[in-house]
């Protein structure tokens, strides 16, 4: 197959499985054969978890970089363009370059199927064993068991945390979960755990493997000091470091983790504590807590399940505003709607519920409805697009006030371009 522009080979790919989600490898795998890159010349740390795996990703690339490493990246979902989901050297790469790894791929499949989220990491191994590189950083899409990515063997792996999310494929409790997002470990190749309680399954996982696996609170951790941070693990401690460039105070725990991380990896690729500081102080990521300061703050969080809900009322409280929080909300209709508005009532004065127009969007009358059931006294209002939720919670809101955006990545990306 062959086309013009990156906008038809990603319209073509999303018609390749009307599902939009089939775990496992084999098809990967294969395509991976036939492309000449089971053993690509580059090494990996692959990156899992439930939240937390986007800001972990931005500081490996933002250290490693500092540290004079050629460096690719692999995320997902993105927020305004595909492109974003890979990196070389922190830029995103070129709709050409795009293209041709894209036509690459759907030769070396032939017959095989492949999903949109398989069809982009092939492309992304495919460009990187081309650039150079020393290192890459892959973030797993989902779970991590049977997620494309998986399919590269990692230098270290990196679970951030273990929450409940996409329960639907990978189990409803967090033992089920822990137990795929171990399965991006390796037998006798380290692994890192930010999560402070990990399920037993996990830990379990790594045992049977015999993968080392390193412990947030036992074998790493941090110290806030009153002019940034200390690192500590391994037998080492750094000196005083700059927080991460990223808000919330939770973001001490990521980078806590990324450091055990750089810290196992330190005989092949050696750093300076002076890289540290400069790829801490200088990491962004779009839309995880993303201010936009002016007479009314806008905030942007592409948070969506319970787990990231917390997070965001934490760092609210932690920033508060002199005038009220506006909240324009948009979600999808699998996620756990009660949990998070539970969690975000007390932080939020008046909500802007909005439907999310896409196959899997919720509406803004059941949004609306589950707020006031959970929330009581609050005002909820209910749009029919999240750019109209978003210009009326403007309309309305006054010097001082907040407006916070959040619930998914398409949520955050219908505002943005607006918003900027």
């Amino acid at each position: 197959m062959r086309f013009n522009t990156l906008a038809e080979w990603l319209g073509w790919q999303e018609t390749l499985n009307p599902a939009g989600i089939e775990l496992g490898l084999e098809r990967v795998r294969t395509v991976l054969e036939r492309l000449g890159h089971t053993r690509p010349p580059f090494a990996a740390i692959t990156v899992g978890g439930t939240n937390g795996k986007g800001s972990s990703v931005a500081m490996l690339e933002s250290i490693l970089l500092a540290g004079g490493y050629r460096v690719g990246s692999y995320t997902s979902p993105h927020l305004l363009r595909y492109n974003e989901r890979i990196r070389i050297q922190g830029s995103e790469v070129s709709d050409a370059r795009l293209c041709t790894a894209f036509e690459r791929v759907d030769q070396a499949r032939g017959d095989v199927a492949l999903t949109y989220f398989e069809f982009g990491t092939l492309a992304a191994i495919d460009i990187f064993a081309d650039q150079s590189l020393d290192i890459t950083i892959l973030e797993v899409g989902l779970g991590g068991r049977l997620d494309a990515v998986n399919v590269l063997d990692s230098e270290v792996a990196l679970i951030t945390s273990v929450g409940l999310d996409h329960q639907e494929w990978l189990g409803n409790d967090r033992e089920s979960i822990g137990r795929e997002k171990a399965g991006i470990f390796r037998p006798g190749r380290a692994a890192v755990c930010g999560d402070p309680r990990p399920p037993a399954s996990l830990l379990q996982h790594a045992q049977q493997l015999g993968t080392p696996l390193y412990r947030t609170g036992r074998d790493f951790g941090y110290e806030r000091i009153e002019d940034g941070w200390r690192w500590w693990g391994a037998g080492e401690r750094s000196g005083i470091l700059p927080l991460p460039a990223l808000e919330g105070t939770f973001q001490l725990n990521n980078a806590a983790a990324v450091l055990m991380v750089l810290t196992l990896l330190k005989q092949r690729f050696p750093l300076q504590e002076n890289a540290l500081r400069q790829g801490l102080a200088s990491v962004s990521l779009p839309g995880r807590f993303q201010v936009l300061p002016g007479e009314v703050t806008r905030i942007f969080d592409v948070g969506h399940n319970p787990h990231a809900a917390a997070v965001l009322a934490g760092t609210l409280g932690e920033q508060p505003s002199s005038g009220r929080t506006l909240a324009v909300v948009g979600m999808l209709a699998d996620k756990d709607h009660e949990g998070v508005f539970t969690l975000l009532c007390p932080a939020v004065d008046e909500w802007y519920a909005a439907d999310l127009d896409m196959p899997r969007g919720a509406r803004g009358k059941q949004l609306s409805r589950i707020i006031e059931q959970t929330c009581g006294d609050n005002t909820v209002h209910c749009f029919s697009s999240v750019i109209a939720a978003y210009r009326q919670a403007m309309r309305d809101a006054r010097p001082g006030d907040r407006v916070v955006v959040f619930g998914s990545f398409f949520t955050v990306a219908e505002v943005m371009p607006e918003a900027v």
